[in-house]
């Protein structure tokens, strides 16, 4: 199989400007299920709330150096990975004091650039790269677009949920058009789906009718233990790989992978 570091890794920006949608569970079982099939993976945590770094184990106290230092051009980025509980992931924590690095960065030159300059470096031995993007379409968000590759779309199961990628969709066009050629949509991911609810399949069937094979087959069921293992700061890999939350990020992940072959090929 071909090493994605042989060409630097892959960077995947996990994004939707709707919290609530499964974002950060999509981003840290993601990044876990490709680390159990031996990818080297860092998770950047571009949310201020750092849900993903607490979900993947990093204490307040391992987050000395953090995205904000690294964005404000303070650290290196290799000065602020620390490794998670998961072999072959690491972590680049958020701290508290990236709340305030939207209203910085305004003030700053290259501004949407900041992240892709200091990924830049220090990123030889990683394979993926995973942004965990906050829910809004700001200074930070727009960092991640710039440095990312493509984009994988967490996509909630509800009645608003076209509606709401549409203005995502449009961001993404216009970073592609003036900041970043090279960005594309990977794919959407539907969560939190339940077969009991008709709503859920109505809005699978639209989503899949206007993006096309742009969804993935995967869909992320609503599971308890997907919404507890946060609270164990662990993966829900980890917390309990039998469960359907589980198994469903396993298989995205191989989705994931597989199209990223089928790219390179």
């Amino acid at each position: 199989m071909t090493q994605r570091n042989a060409k630097g890794p892959k960077i995947l920006a996990i994004a939707n400007q709707k919290g609530g949608v499964g974002k950060t569970t999509t981003a840290i079982n993601l990044a876990t299920a490709m680390a159990a099939v031996k990818k080297k993976v860092l998770v950047i945590d571009m949310d201020p709330q750092g849900n993903a770094s607490t979900g993947l184990g990093i204490d307040q106290s391992q987050r000395t150096v953090s995205t904000y230092e690294v964005l404000m051009g303070e650290a290196k980025l290799a000065q602020a990975i620390c490794p998670s509980s998961v072999p072959d992931l690491s972590v680049v924590p958020s701290g508290v004091d990236l709340a305030g690095a939207e209203l910085e960065l305004v003030e700053m030159s290259n501004r949407e650039f900041r992240l892709q300059q200091a990924l830049a470096e220090g990123l030889d031995r990683f394979d993926y790269v995973l942004i965990d993007c906050p829910p809004a379409l700001g200074l930070l968000t727009l960092n991640a677009l710039v440095a990312a590759d493509e984009v994988v779309v967490p996509l909630q199961c509800e009645f608003f949920a076209l509606e709401g990628i549409s203005h995502l969709v449009k961001t993404i066009e216009r970073v592609k058009g003036a900041l970043n050629p090279r960005l594309d949509i990977q794919g959407i991911v539907l969560t939190m789906f339940d077969r009991r609810n008709n709503l859920s399949t109505m809005v699978e069937n639209d989503v899949r009718a206007y993006f096309g094979a742009k969804v993935y087959k995967t869909v992320i069921p609503r599971n308890v233990r997907v919404s507890e293992a946060p609270s164990h700061g662990k993966p829900v890999l980890l917390y309990d790989f039998r469960s359907t939350g589980a198994q469903a990020y396993v298989h995205l992940a191989g989705e994931v992978l597989r199209r990223d072959r089928e790219v390179q090929a």
